[in-house]
């Protein structure tokens, strides 16, 4: 794995734990929060539990770590990006949420675990509380706001991570119900909380009491809490103003590595700093329409590229995130993904999926799906006579027999192992063997017809009432070469075939009508189907002349598919 590619995958792996680091946390704060609904005597006892997790020794150098490094590894990145044009506005909405953490949690983090370690400050809810409703309700606001921006940030850094996870539509429900009701119960028992520590204060019993088992902090305290927040203040900036020397002294660096073009399939040129943007970048930069559904972190494949030119030999190799991502999808030689590559000379690009394409393509789109050519079987078939049959009908009883129809058609398919291409008009199409090679696609042709002929007898059975006549069909049957991929546009994209091999099984489906028959399939598909796969038909060998064929083509013609007398 070569060297960056390896920092790449740490940097992605380490940011994406320290934040669900960060999240567990708010998240158990927020459901300890809750049990304030209950009573404040709840509240606290529930916080021993939080507590023991996350300020033993293991949680409290898990927090820390995390505490410091999400927050250092997100201004790394933002400072090291080329350009900041692209962003889309939901992670404009996430930096911006982030940006405003740290500022706001400072002083509840001195507040409550500095004066604890430095005082022995015992700060237990009842504390909490009477500082933010009594002695600074603006702290108790702040501290509101802060843990919504917080939880905010951090659903939508799990959204995008849980997004491409296979279960995640059935699931999203669930979670986004989730996300929205923990919040809103923990400000109903802050509240609920708050509320009692007031009606408790108004006796003084109590009120001296909670002083006594508190260490209740004096001035040299306040001014220890104050100081340190000062000291936080100042580090924050600092780091802030070293990022910033940083990227700049890092861009007159990369200066001396010269120029790269990429070069996209409309034409468009980026042109910047070598090995600085990676692809992705490069076509946010300009505007290029580019489909990332994970946001660019390397964990979809959608932003996937097929590379030309110079530059393409000397990249790097995928590091072990991207070759994960790219085995996967089976992704041919010279496919990469955008957002891990960073150019170092020249190079030529082809997007292979259109921008807008849907989160399920995130689970596994397999290699032929990009574009390739195969020897593949593919079956038409057509309603006879169904627009005569229709005539006189209401449009709804039209709609209903055709939506049964291909009901049972597409089922009797898919259960063959083929795959469904499209419906036109009341015709079908559909491919088979693109993963288990030609022959067994001939099979599996085969008995898709035989599994259609038995399921539109069942439909005229269940639509007698319905129907003047019986619905009849043609099915025709051709194996060739043909170039298969996802092809259409935004929410049309499907799988399907183009080719020679294509039209000539259509014409063989509509042959099926000069021949008074039900199944014409071409002698390739017999041949490689084999011989037990033709019993149970009657078979007429013939010649017949396809339009746009010079040379007649020979066929087998099967009256009816469902017959039962032997192969002649």
């Amino acid at each position: 794995m070569a060297m960056g590619g390896r920092f790449e995958d740490i940097y992605s792996r380490t940011k994406l734990a320290s934040g669900l680091v960060l999240f567990t946390f708010l998240a158990t704060h927020l459901i300890n929060h809750t049990l304030g609904i209950i009573s404040l005597e709840t509240m606290d006892a529930g916080s021993h539990l939080f507590k023991f997790v996350w300020r033993s020794w293991p949680g409290t150098v898990l927090l820390y770590a995390a505490a410091v490094l999400h927050p250092l590894l997100a201004l790394f990145n933002w400072l090291r990006r080329g350009h900041y044009r692209g962003i889309p506005w939901q992670g404009w909405v996430q930096i911006t949420l982030g940006v405003c953490v740290p500022p706001l949690v400072i002083d509840h983090i001195i507040g409550t675990r500095g004066l604890n370690s430095a005082l022995g400050l015992n700060d237990t809810y009842a504390y909490v509380l009477t500082v933010q409703f009594v002695q600074e309700p603006l702290i108790g606001l702040r501290q509101n706001i802060l843990i919504l921006i917080a939880w905010a940030h951090g659903c939508i850094g799990v959204y995008y991570w849980l997004r491409m996870k296979y279960s995640f539509e059935r699931a999203w429900p669930f979670l986004y119900a989730s996300a929205l009701i923990l919040p809103m119960l923990a400000t109903m028992g802050y509240l609920t909380a708050g509320r009692s520590v007031l009606l408790s204060m108004q006796q003084p019993e109590w009120l001296e009491q909670f002083r006594t088992t508190l260490n209740w902090p004096g001035p040299v305290a306040y001014e220890f809490g104050m100081r340190s927040i000062d000291i936080a203040y100042i580090v924050m900036i600092s780091l802030l103003g070293a990022g910033l020397l940083g990227r700049i002294l890092a861009a007159l660096l990369q200066r001396r590595r010269g120029s790269v073009t990429i070069t996209y399939p409309d034409g468009r040129r980026f042109r910047g700093l070598a090995g600085s943007q990676t692809v992705l970048e490069a076509s946010r930069a300009i505007g290029y329409p580019h489909a990332s559904v994970c946001g660019g972190q390397g964990r979809c494949s959608t932003c996937r590229v097929r590379l030309s030119g110079p530059g393409s030999s000397i990249l790097p190799p995928p590091d072990a995130a991207e070759q994960k991502v790219l085995e996967r999808i089976k992704a041919s030689p010279g496919v990469r993904l955008a957002c891990q590559i960073r150019p170092r000379e020249d190079i030529a690009v082809m997007p292979l999926l259109p921008a807008g394409v849907p989160t399920k393509v995130v689970y596994g789109t397999a290699n032929y799906a990009q574009g390739s050519e195969r020897r593949i079987a593919i079956l038409f078939a057509d309603l006879r006579g169904f627009t005569k049959l229709s005539e006189g009908k209401l449009p709804y009883d039209v709609v209903f027999v055709l939506n049964q129809y291909f009901k049972s058609m597409g089922e009797a398919v898919e259960s063959a192992g083929g795959k469904l291409d499209k419906f036109i008009g009341d015709g079908v199409m559909a491919l088979f063997g693109i993963d288990e090679g030609a022959d067994e696609g001939c099979r599996r042709a085969l008995d898709a017809a035989r599994r259609m002929s038995a399921a539109l007898v069942q439909l005229n059975d269940a639509l007698k009432m319905d129907l003047d006549q019986k619905l009849r069909i043609g099915i025709g049957i051709h194996c060739g070469p043909a170039i298969v991929g996802e092809m259409g546009h935004g929410s049309a994209m499907h799988l399907t075939a183009v080719g020679d091999a294509v039209n000539t099984a259509s014409r063989l489906e509509s042959a099926t009508k000069d021949f008074g028959a039900e199944l014409v399939i071409s002698a390739e598909v017999a041949e490689r189907a084999g011989t037990a796969a033709l019993q149970g038909m009657s078979w007429q060998r013939e010649s017949v002349a396809l339009r746009g064929k010079s040379e007649l083509l020979e066929v087998l013609v099967a009256t009816r598919i469902d017959a039962r007398e032997p192969v002649a």
